[in-house]
């Protein structure tokens, strides 16, 4: 799992080179030359989202979402190892509550083939079905992540916090 969400990292990684020009374009027509292109920005926000959504899984392994580490850093390595069995599930259970909610979300938008309703009015069907696949994808990590800490080296976590590629 890790592997699978590492690959769609780098590859979300890549669509920043495609949203920093399409902004910078749609900034451009509008101020320099008094012709905004209101697809521009509607496709920089497109990608953005699927972007920002498919990256979420690889941080979880790397820890780089926001976490307490204030407590984690002042806690000694068995009480961290108890925050992390205890936090992965709860991660789990969120993802898949949240899953429950967003497959039909997403299905629906596919059926209706629903667009965006501005002037360009593209489908965002593509959007919305990120959202589930992300969910799927944060939750089989978490799931990776707290059998790692179950079966794994008890030492395993501090190294994680240092290189976490060690824990691939």
């Amino acid at each position: 799992m890790t592997g699978l969400n590492r690959v769609l990292f780098r590859i979300a990684g890549l669509a920043m080179l495609v949203i920093v020009p399409l902004m910078l374009f749609a900034v451009l027509m509008r101020y320099l030359l008094n012709a905004p292109s209101p697809w521009a920005m509607e496709l920089a926000l497109m990608i953005f989202g699927p972007y920002f959504l498919l990256g979420g899984p690889y941080l979880l392994h790397t820890r780089g979402h926001v976490n307490m580490d204030l407590i984690e850093r002042s806690a000694s390595p068995c009480l961290r190892r108890i925050f992390q069995l205890l936090n992965y599930p709860i991660i789990i259970a969120f993802c898949f509550i949240l899953l429950f909610y967003a497959v039909p979300f997403a299905q629906d938008s596919i059926a209706y083939r629903e667009t965006s309703f501005s002037t360009w009015n593209p489908q965002i069907w593509p959007v919305k079905l990120a959202i589930p696949i992300a969910l799927l994808l944060m939750g089989l990590q978490a799931v990776a992540e707290w059998l790692r800490v179950i079966f794994g080296d008890p030492t395993a976590l501090i190294r994680h916090e240092h290189d976490p590629e060690e824990m691939v």
